[in-house]
């Protein structure tokens, strides 16, 4: 229940914390929290201080820093974290009150972020001319590395969401792989709504900011 358990379970649902955080980069959804939390014990034994530039996360060690960029304005800060979560579907880091202020995420509640992380003894020089992102969020609901299963996923997508629906190749491990991808969102609200209906015919989901 503190610190860096193996693995946790929350809402029935089991993280598994991350043996490092080197080479950390995501690109996803973040959320804060605030006076609610204020004055409370963070999962690392901590206050938490919604005025401090700290942050929760699922799957880091406690404490690693990182810095967030919101890809919407090109506001960029570094924070620590100290504490788990979010635990809403979808979400990849929770900031602070004071974090949230500086990247600009407090009117919206939400913002689309890239994590990664600062390592010590590594230079870190924050994003320079970062062009703003308008949208482009999608819902990956799965991987395959046979183009057949990826077919068979976009044309079942299609048919039950009547969304858009793409595959996305990449690489993983030498492999080529087939992303199924429903979208582009063009915010928050709109792909959350998405992931709910995707969740309803029993896939799992995750955000892709492209």
């Amino acid at each position: 229940k503190r610190g860096n358990m193996p693995s946790y379970e929350v809402f029935g649902k089991r993280y598994y914390t991350m043996k490092s955080a080197k080479g950390y980069v995501e690109r996803g959804i973040a959320s804060w929290y605030g006076s609610k939390f204020h004055g409370r014990k963070t999962s690392n034994g901590e206050t938490y201080d919604m005025h401090a530039m700290t942050a929760a996360h699922t799957r880091l060690p406690l404490p690693t820093y990182v810095r967030v960029t919101n890809l919407e304005n090109g506001r960029s800060t570094v924070v620590r974290v100290n504490d788990r979560g979010p635990f809403k579907k979808n979400r990849i880091i929770d900031l602070s009150y004071a974090a949230a202020t500086k990247l600009g995420m407090i009117a919206k509640g939400t913002g689309l972020v890239e994590v990664r992380t600062v390592e010590a003894g590594a230079p870190d020089m924050p994003p320079v001319a970062l062009k703003p992102i308008k949208g482009n969020i999608y819902i990956q609901v799965g991987a395959y590395t046979n183009p057949v299963n990826a077919e068979r996923m976009k044309a079942r997508l299609s048919r039950q969401l009547r969304e858009p629906v793409r595959i996305a190749m990449g690489a993983r491990n030498g492999q080529t792989l087939y992303r199924v991808q429903a979208g582009p969102m063009r915010d928050v609200d709109s792909a959350d709504r998405l992931a709910a209906k995707i969740i309803e015919l029993g896939m799992n989901t995750f955000v892709v900011i492209d």
